[in-house]
């Protein structure tokens, strides 16, 4: 059975919050949203233990930690056999240069996002992970030029 938390304008906003800013503390958050801070905190509890709220973390600025190059990568596999396709996801999950993966519809079986040191980090990392995986047939790069919003 899914059971899905009912939420209303406050949970939705509280959630925005956190989103945007998760260093936010509790009586802040509880000042936005026009509620008291335990009932706040006992909302939030609720979202972790619902699963609502996943995990905390940082939103880094990968330029300055000199990787530079960003970019799209759309997978078509060659073949979907289970153990091809297994094969790629565990590669891919286990990839640092790999941010995040979607399995998707369309022309693309999957696409990737990636950040690399620079262009030739890049190539490397398709020449050594990426083509060397028997499922890949072919890959098609977007570079990112510049985020507008993340």
């Amino acid at each position: 059975m899914n059971y899905h938390m009912e939420l209303d304008d406050k949970d939705l906003k509280l959630l925005a919050l956190l989103e945007q800013d998760s260093r936010q503390t509790n009586a802040e958050l509880a000042e936005k949203v026009g509620m008291s801070t335990s009932a706040c905190w006992r909302r939030i509890r609720a979202f972790e233990e619902e699963g609502i709220i996943e995990r905390y973390g940082a939103v880094l600025n990968h330029a300055k930690m000199g990787q530079g190059f960003h970019a799209v990568i759309h997978v078509q596999l060659v073949r979907h056999d289970p153990e091809g396709v297994r094969n790629f996801n565990r590669s891919v999950v286990l990839c640092p240069e790999v941010q995040e993966c979607f399995a998707t519809t369309g022309q693309a079986d999957y696409h990737i996002r990636v950040r690399c040191r620079d262009i030739a980090a890049y190539n490397t990392f398709l020449e050594e992970v990426l083509f060397r995986l028997p499922a890949v047939s072919s890959a098609q790069t977007n570079v990112i030029l510049r985020e507008l919003k993340r």
